[in-house]
């Protein structure tokens, strides 16, 4: 079955026009200036990074649930009324592929420790979790709230990354705040080897497992 990608090229900043809270999940109504004519019942947007369902329309606006787990691990469970929030369509088979590999399941919830301006742009640092740092590297790929991101420093379990003034004006990043929670999902890919290399049916690679096939010289 497809599972819906993302390259983290935000398209729009809609807001919350309403919100509902239920048992076991939260509605969520979002205005955006999206094409009406191009989002569907069923359609996955990604809303601040994290992939939810479109499950009705209205005039100009979405709607969307967020299941307890999701709003677990995002900060969607922060959100409230007139919150600013990117979007991204899932990507067509016929897009152009921007960004990074996107999947809009966010691994977890980042905190600003650090805003400074170089030039016209601008310097955040970001703090996670170890678990999430271990996936972070410098020159590599991460999305903050949706957005694609180049790393360019990592120092245990602060990045960095420089948000352009194009970026900055076009997303909600340039809005943010020292302390302000963001969602973070790391580069799929560097979890897919991490898993390969490490799997039992694989054997693992080691040092022998280079040797025998040639990789090193014993």
């Amino acid at each position: 079955m497809w599972k819906a990608m993302f390259t983290g090229i935000i398209e729009d900043v809609g807001a919350i026009a309403a919100l509902t809270t239920m048992s076991g999940r939260w509605e969520f109504a979002i205005r955006t200036g999206l094409d009406p004519r191009e989002i569907r019942e069923g359609d996955s947007i990604a809303v601040d990074g994290v992939c939810l369902t479109v499950t009705r329309l209205g005039k100009g606006m979405f709607y969307a649930d967020a299941s307890l787990e999701t709003l677990n691990v995002t900060t969607l469970s922060r959100k409230k009324t007139g919150d600013a929030v990117n979007l991204e369509r899932a990507l067509r088979a016929d897009s152009r592929f921007g960004g990074h590999m996107v999947t809009g399941h966010v691994y977890g919830i980042g905190h600003i420790v650090r805003i400074q301006k170089e030039g016209e742009s601008i310097r955040i640092d970001i703090e996670v979790s170890k678990e999430i740092s271990r996936y972070i590297v410098k020159k590599g790929s991460v999305a903050v709230d949706g957005i694609s991101l180049t790393v360019n420093e990592q120092n245990d379990t602060v990045f960095t990354v420089n948000v352009i003034p194009y970026s900055a004006s076009k997303t909600t990043i340039g809005r943010k705040l020292l302390r302000d929670k963001v969602n973070v999902e790391t580069d799929i890919l560097g979890r897919y080897v991490e898993r390969f290399v490490t799997s039992e049916k694989t054997g693992g690679i080691d040092i022998d497992f280079l040797s025998k096939y040639g990789y090193i010289k014993g």
